[in-house]
């Protein structure tokens, strides 16, 4: 089943594609910016954030200044793929801070995480302390990124738009 696609008009469009590139834009910029009044504006993005089409505001850590040099994406495949051994898996690392994404995968992996972390040390601590220990975790194959080539949080919205 596929989820319904909210109904948004082209400012609405404008309002999301301004506030995903800087959320920090006062009521009165975010509605210069879209050729709006600010009242409309103030009342579309209230709406919007009700609705659940903005679900926060977040600041962007730049994460080497941060001393997280080391950005590592693990596969891992469990021994079984019922829903306890899923569940006991998404359990053990929903609240681990260095998992800073976590994707139940098809094809040979069941889950697909993206670690960030100090150094390789830390990596061997989380590999061999906790993931390791988790039952049901059969196999971890880790891929470690040289550079990142791009990085965006800014979502597509152009088939939204009516046309």
């Amino acid at each position: 089943m596929t989820p319904e696609k909210p109904e948004l008009d082209t400012a609405s469009l404008r309002i999301l594609d301004a506030l995903q590139q800087d959320a920090e834009l006062s009521n009165a910029e975010l509605a210069e910016r879209v050729n709006l009044s600010a009242s409309p504006c103030w009342r579309r993005v209230a709406d919007m954030r009700e609705r659940g089409v903005i679900r926060g505001s977040v600041a962007l850590v730049d994460p080497v200044k941060l001393g997280l040099l080391v950005n590592v994406f693990v596969h891992v495949t469990l021994a079984r793929q019922d829903k306890a051994s899923l569940g006991t898996f998404t359990d053990a690392i929903k609240d681990r801070p260095e998992v800073m994404e976590c994707y139940l995968m098809t094809g040979s992996e069941d889950f697909m995480l993206r670690v960030v972390v100090e150094d390789l040390l830390r990596y061997q601590d989380l590999v061999m302390n906790v993931l390791t220990q988790i039952p049901g975790v059969a196999n971890i194959r880790s891929s470690f990124a040289l550079d990142q080539v791009k990085y965006t949080t800014a979502l597509p919205t152009g088939h939204l738009h009516k046309g």
